[in-house]
């Protein structure tokens, strides 16, 4: 067995767990395939990018949630640690600069010096990389195509799920376009080559389109 453990994927759940085998002392590989190569909702080099709400829901010690995070910082978590550190207002919760927060977890990883960041995709390597290794998969719903594959054939099940309770299910004929638009994030989103003035002027250009289309 190697003196080493795989963490595949640098995302929240990857960067916590390489922190944390990293604390007692092993060494980690961190596979991340950004900025070789990113998801379609990814467009931050960095790692533990927050790619949805910049929230990490409540603070609160009468809740789950509040409670939940006070018990991970009493364990040292990175992110909730971090999180702290770029809070922004937002109630009882904890919210975070997203930028902030991605670019201060991408210092801590990349200055600990028993955690190597290794920039590629895995996909058919996956059982060379992984023999006589410990390997974690730290992957979520935004995982490459070929990876998903991977873990299809590592578990049997011919496909993966992924269910996200926050989004509610209406019908068309429900929403009042008086007050209402169609919109995509993604495309709202700003892009990596994209100026800012460019990114403005797309917007408006969008915004007037889904006026005209939800008013016809």
């Amino acid at each position: 067995m190697k003196d080493y453990i795989n963490v595949i994927g640098g995302g929240l759940a990857g960067c916590e767990a390489a922190y944390q085998i990293a604390k007692r002392g092993i060494k980690v590989k961190l596979y991340e395939m950004k900025p070789q190569k990113f998801s379609p909702a990814h467009t931050n080099k960095n790692l533990a990018e927050i790619v949805c709400s910049n929230s990490f829901k409540s603070n609160l010690h009468t809740n789950a949630c509040g409670v939940l995070k006070e018990e991970l910082r009493l364990l040292d978590s990175l992110l909730i640690k971090i999180a702290d550190k770029t809070s922004v207002p937002a109630g009882q919760a904890l919210a975070v600069d997203r930028e902030e927060f991605s670019k201060k977890v991408t210092q801590e990883i990349k200055n600990n010096p028993l955690i190597e960041i290794i920039n590629e995709e895995i996909g058919d390597n996956f059982e060379e990389i992984s023999k006589d290794v410990i390997t974690l998969i730290a992957t979520g719903p935004l995982t490459s195509e070929i990876m998903a594959k991977q873990i299809s054939k590592l578990t049997g099940e011919e496909k993966l799920y992924f269910y996200d309770a926050a989004a509610p299910i209406v019908t068309k004929e429900s929403i009042n376009f008086n007050i209402a638009f169609y919109g995509n994030r993604y495309d709202q989103e700003k892009k990596k080559a994209e100026s800012e003035e460019k990114w403005k002027k797309r917007l408006e250009t969008r915004r007037k389109k889904l006026y005209q289309f939800t008013n016809e």
